[in-house]
């Protein structure tokens, strides 16, 4: 699978959906069987944008490529920060972001999701998580285990300057299940006197090794045929529902979270 993982540089919202169908005609002429767009590309965060007007956009762009899948990065939408996924001009799948950043604010931006969610599409299935969800390694377990996806794909708007854990939280997500990480970050915004830098993409196989972006643009990912990691932990994964926990001479039992 040929994935194209957008270098999205946020202005306001009518550039924005001007340049999101031109990067989405541009990557599928390429041919990309993937695009991924990074979280809150068309609004950054604050910016107003009607839903409706991007359902329309989303699904405009998805019927014109047929053949190609769309991970439309995160927009606002009953209070929830939505990630969706398009096929062939209808909505495919959808996401609401689960771990809200709290030093953003977030909570005063978006309720919560209550569900992980994953997607199934042709021989594959990925799962979908975004940005500070990375920090939550069980929900990348959770979806491993449940749905049996070889790939996750992350949206995200992450700083430049924590890149160094974005990179490596990707790549540990992508060991620990085996299974192939997408990572697709904002690269800046710049509107109405903000100012953003944000961190790289990355691209890492079943056994975290980065996969190189090719001159056309695009990665090369096999999430059909999955690299055979070197260590299955997902195979030897033992379920536990107590722990013991010593304190002095003596020792208690506890029930382990769900």
């Amino acid at each position: 699978m040929r994935a194209y993982l957008s270098r999205w540089v946020s202005l306001e919202v009518e550039s924005n959906l001007v340049r999101c169908a031109k990067e989405s005609e541009a990557a599928a002429a390429a041919g990309a069987e993937l695009v991924v767009f990074p979280e809150s590309f068309l609004h950054g965060y604050h910016q107003q944008v009607p839903p409706e007007r991007v359902r329309a956009l989303f699904a405009e762009i998805s019927a014109r490529h047929r053949e190609t899948t769309f991970v439309f990065g995160s927009f606002t939408e009953d209070r929830r920060n939505r990630m969706t996924v398009w096929r062939e001009g209808r909505e495919a799948a959808r996401y609401d972001k689960v771990h809200l950043f709290a030093l953003h604010k977030e909570h005063e931006l978006w309720q919560a999701g209550d569900r992980y969610a994953a997607v199934r599409l042709g021989g594959w299935t990925m799962g979908l998580l975004n940005c500070y969800d990375l920090r939550f390694p069980e929900q990348a377990r959770i979806l491993r285990l449940a749905t049996g996806c070889s790939a996750l794909v992350v949206v995200a708007w992450w700083p430049a300057r924590r890149e160094v854990p974005w990179r490596a939280l990707l790549q540990a997500r992508a060991m620990e299940n085996g299974v192939w990480v997408l990572g697709c970050c904002v690269t800046a915004a710049h509107w109405q006197g903000r100012d953003f830098a944000g961190a790289g993409n990355f691209v890492f196989d079943p056994n975290g090794e980065e996969v190189p972006v090719h001159p056309d643009g695009l990665y090369l990912v096999t999430p059909e045929v999955p690299v055979q990691p070197a260590v299955d932990s997902t195979a030897d994964y033992r379920s536990v529902s107590e722990l013991e926990l010593f304190a002095g001479t003596g020792s208690s039992v506890l029930t382990v979270p769900d």
